[in-house]
């Protein structure tokens, strides 16, 4: 339940940003649309630091996987999705980024073995299935909106490599993963931007994109990164899909008049998709073995059963050791369940 309301909360702060930028970057070059959102979130990120006793800090050996994730989910992701909402509707354009949980889930299979059952594969058809009528529903309307909406299909691919790069730095602070993944996009797109000689948006715009980029990218990234340490890669992304249907009603309520009959059917395929995939539940005999690690954690859980003296309050980080163990309970792909399975 907790990572669920974590990932949802992000998935909303998310799919609200999609429609204000389009609105706030209408005439903004895409690095500089990019540049300004990645720094206000970096802004979010310096404020969010938490001390070493309650969050594990980011080390050098961080740094290579920060930034793959600057360059998927920093600049090729944003900088398409800026591109792409110039050229196409905000209600198609935000239904579509619902395929940023297919690419999550595929790649956390592959790279780590996170189950998917024949549930999660028939979420993930009925999303995939969506987002073919949405293409194929634009495509109709003209050789741009198609290739604007093939830029936000990027945008999605981008950001799901990011969504599984971060969850192995999914124990360390938030905080500091928002910082530091947000400062290096933002100087490299600020880099794009000058090499391009994009214009200088007013202030107004340049203020509008830094307060998206605070809530709809900080805040939201951190939100997701708590979401990914409570129930894993797949699970967040597949809760992070309402945030295209919260962005799609978002640009209707704000006067977009562009939806169509293909454009409602195929966002109701991929609503039926992610409401398949969050009836998933998986739990069986399953064995522990001995790890050390850091993060931040409480007592509880069946999980950390070491002891302290005296037992500190609430949430702490310190490096600690989990016993080997054998039992069953329902549970998901977190960081004390990486386990293999025979079979999907």
């Amino acid at each position: 339940m907790r990572g669920s309301l974590l990932a949802l909360a992000a998935a909303a702060l998310f799919g609200v940003s999609t429609p204000l930028v389009q609105r706030a970057g209408s005439s903004v070059g895409a690095f500089t649309t990019a540049c300004l959102l990645y720094l206000g979130a970096a802004m979010v990120g310096a404020l969010l630091r938490e001390p070493v006793e309650r969050e594990a800090a980011l080390r050098r050996t961080d740094l290579p996987r920060l930034l793959w994730m600057a360059l998927f989910g920093a600049v090729v992701g944003p900088v398409a999705l800026a591109w792409g909402l110039q050229q196409t509707s905000g209600t198609s354009a935000s239904l579509l980024l619902a395929l940023e949980a297919v690419f999550t889930a595929l790649l956390a299979r592959l790279l780590y073995g996170e189950v998917m059952d024949r549930r999660v594969g028939a979420a993930m058809l009925l999303l995939m299935a969506g987002g073919m009528l949405l293409v194929v529903d634009r495509g109709l309307h003209g050789r741009l909106e198609l290739l604007g909406l093939l830029a936000v299909l990027a945008a999605t691919a981008s950001w799901g490599i990011d969504n599984t790069l971060s969850r192995a730095v999914a124990e360390r602070d938030p905080g500091q993963v928002v910082l530091a993944k947000s400062a290096l996009g933002a100087i490299a797109t600020a880099a794009l931007a000058l090499a391009a000689s994009e214009r200088l948006p007013n202030a107004g715009q340049a203020l509008a994109l830094l307060a998206i980029g605070a809530g709809g990218y900080g805040i939201s990234l951190r939100l997701y990164l708590l979401a990914q340490r409570a129930f894993g890669a797949a699970r967040t992304g597949s809760v992070f899909a309402f945030a295209p249907f919260i962005g799609g009603g978002l640009a209707v309520a704000l006067g977009e008049r562009s939806p169509s009959w293909g454009m409602a059917v195929g966002g109701a395929v991929m609503l039926a998709g992610v409401l398949l995939h969050l009836a998933e539940s998986h739990a069986h005999l399953h064995d522990h073995e001995a790890l050390d690690h850091e993060h931040a954690h409480t007592h509880g859980d069946g999980h950390h059963l070491h002891v302290h003296d005296p037992m500190p309050k609430g949430a702490h980080s310190h490096p600690h050791q989990h016993e080997a163990m054998r039992h069953a309970h329902a549970h998901v792909p977190d960081a004390h369940h990486g386990h293999g399975h025979a079979a999907p």
